[in-house]
């Protein structure tokens, strides 16, 4: 086992005291690569003195399927779209916000999202929130002429990245199409306005990506100059001085998501090791880190009074309502519309 200054400190400490010390590698989460970073969860380090096992999906299509084919773990980390679906499909269990510490410290607009609770009952913690939007390198395309529509254009001819997700490419095309209202239950003619566009912006695209990185490190070297992605990659790539920017003009088209983590109804480990990870991925502290390390807004409102205020001002999130209220937001969608999502995305993807 891999062990923190933090907690091998705690290991000895316990083990001097004759207390015994719960394997906290026993705890399994399904994850997007990268949640692993232990600074998400200190207070479960010093607790358990081991992280985690994780293991790491691309998409929530692939997720889903994977758990519907009997993979199991304890927790996952999907986003509020797709919550509807899996509690359909009888994988996860309802949350008891009573066993959650830092509830009352949440968000009240994230409290509000379709997803989080359904009748009643609460079925994700929300843990972290954000944009997906268009970046595009700034020495190449001038903001005035930056736009969803030149996605499209001939010009940007393998210099175009959007995700491998039928979900967000839709998000992206409603937005482009002006059916952004209608997102979550196109019509027959907005689903083919929608997927013409997708199929307009395929010859431009370099490849699909289900690894932010690699769309990351595309850009960075001159590879692309376009690519639909989450606030993160803008941030990365600023860092690495790469001249590059997100679009953030609401009437040119940007999306907002809620992600966080469910419970597994093919858990095994104990529920209070669950809610000792629930609340410290939800703590303040954890929240101060994702918001100054990662980019991201927190879904606990305590993270930003500790928090570097410049950086929540300019990464455009001190005002989570104009946020939410500004964007389109990744919503459930139909069933029946999601499956054509899905089989139309693959014939897109093949050239059809």
């Amino acid at each position: 086992m891999k062990f923190t200054a933090i907690g091998a400190l705690a290991l000895t400490t316990a083990l001097t005291s004759g207390a015994a010390l719960a394997d906290g590698g026993a705890l399994t989460v399904f994850d997007w690569s990268g949640y692993e970073d232990q600074a998400f969860f200190t207070a479960y380090m010093e607790k358990y003195g081991d992280a985690p096992t994780y293991t790491f999906f691309g998409s929530q299509e692939e997720a889903f399927t994977k758990l519907q084919s009997g993979f199991a773990a304890d927790l996952a980390h999907p986003c509020s779209d797709a919550v509807r679906k899996w509690v359909a499909a009888d994988l996860i269990h309802p949350l008891d916000t009573s066993k959650l510490t830092n509830w009352d410290a949440m968000l009240p607009e994230i409290k509000e999202v379709d997803g989080i609770q359904i009748d009643g009952k609460t079925y994700m913690m929300p843990f972290e929130w954000g944009n997906t939007g268009l970046i595009y390198r700034t020495d190449k395309i001038a903001d005035d002429k930056i736009g969803l529509q030149l996605l499209a254009d001939p010009a940007y001819q393998g210099k175009v990245s959007i995700p491998d997700a039928a979900s967000s490419a839709y998000a992206l095309a409603a937005l482009a199409t002006g059916n952004a209202d209608d997102y979550t239950k196109l019509s027959d003619e907005q689903f083919k306005e929608a997927s013409d566009y997708l199929r307009a912006v395929h010859p431009n695209i370099r490849f699909y990506w289900s690894d932010a990185g690699q769309m990351d490190q595309a850009m960075a070297s001159g590879e692309l100059e376009m690519g639909w992605a989450w606030n993160q990659s803008e941030l990365n790539l600023i860092w690495n001085e790469t001249p590059a920017k997100m679009m953030r003009d609401i009437d040119k088209g940007i999306a907002t998501w809620v992600c966080g983590y469910v419970h597994l109804k093919s858990s095994t480990t104990p529920v209070d090791q669950i809610y000792d990870h629930l609340n410290a991925l939800s703590d303040a502290t954890s929240g101060k880190y994702i918001i100054e390390s990662w980019g991201y807004p927190h879904a606990n409102a305590d993270a930003y009074a500790i928090s570097d205020a410049a950086l929540i001002e300019q990464y455009g999130f001190d005002d989570p309502k104009a946020f939410f209220d500004g964007s389109l937001f990744f919503d459930a969608v139909d069933p029946a519309l999601e499956a054509k999502m899905l089989k139309e995305f693959e014939r897109i993807k093949a050239g059809f």
